[in-house]
């Protein structure tokens, strides 16, 4: 999954405890097995303009709408490979397109010191940093990820993500994870990542358990936490 460079699906995401977790949990068991690289420390330097301009348009629940980050599953050096992600959402339906370079390569493609590879995805990519003019990281932010994939379907993917961190300061991916936690102790995001519909057996436990999609983004609250924290006056980390 992490070689793949295109992808059209929904994604439906939900906020639970730990027991609604392991209920979960259970009713998976006979459906789904962990996924090729069940385990990623995710870490993403978020692209914006100096203004945000992309999340407060994404907040705005638009009906197209788009973010560009850089992505790395662990700790990454500047040679190292990265994501360049490209992820827009029209009606409800993910498109997410990506390439992967060096680190160094791709903060200096989004600096406008170094070209866009020459292939489709970097010419979208190009178009976006030149549409948007002042593009630079903007939020570096991570999580600890559980992936899964269906038995019977390996379209259907459902992954949990724990330790979500925000900072606005050391804008790297080669950096510990520390920053400011956007879930409550205890808290997980689900997202269920689906071509079509929902499997029957994971809706009866969603509706047996209470749990209820949400629109939670983390790009999204990170961004609404830095303006309360500014409002308030308060130092960025604790």
């Amino acid at each position: 999954m992490k070689n793949q460079m295109i992808f059209q699906r929904y994604e439906f995401k939900y906020l639970m405890d730990t027991c609604q977790l392991q209920a979960v949990l259970a009713a998976m068991e006979p459906h789904m097995v962990p996924d090729e690289y069940s385990h990623s420390s995710i870490r993403n330097l978020y692209l914006d303009t100096s203004n945000f301009r992309l999340i407060r348009r994404s907040l705005e629940k638009p009906v197209y709408k788009e973010k560009l980050r850089i992505r790395s599953y662990g700790r990454a050096g500047g040679e190292e490979k990265v994501f360049v992600e490209l992820k827009k959402k029209y009606r409800s339906v993910v498109y997410k397109r990506r390439i992967s370079m060096p680190q160094e390569q791709a903060l200096g493609c989004v600096a406008g010191t170094e070209l866009w590879p020459d292939n489709q995805i970097g010419t979208e990519l190009a178009y976006a940093a030149d549409f948007y003019k002042t593009l630079r990281p903007a939020v570096f932010l991570s999580y600890e990820r559980d992936s899964f994939r269906g038995v019977e379907d390996e379209d259907f993917r459902v992954t949990f993500d724990r330790e979500i961190r925000y900072r606005q300061e050391a804008l790297t991916l080669d950096s510990d994870t520390w920053g400011i936690p956007l879930l409550a102790p205890g808290q997980v995001l689900m997202e269920l990542k689906v071509a079509g519909g929902i499997p029957l057996w994971m809706a009866h436990v969603l509706s047996e358990q209470g749990i209820f999609k949400t629109s939670f983004s983390k790009y999204g609250t990170a961004y609404e936490d830095i303006l309360l924290r500014g409002q308030r006056g308060e130092r960025k980390y604790a």
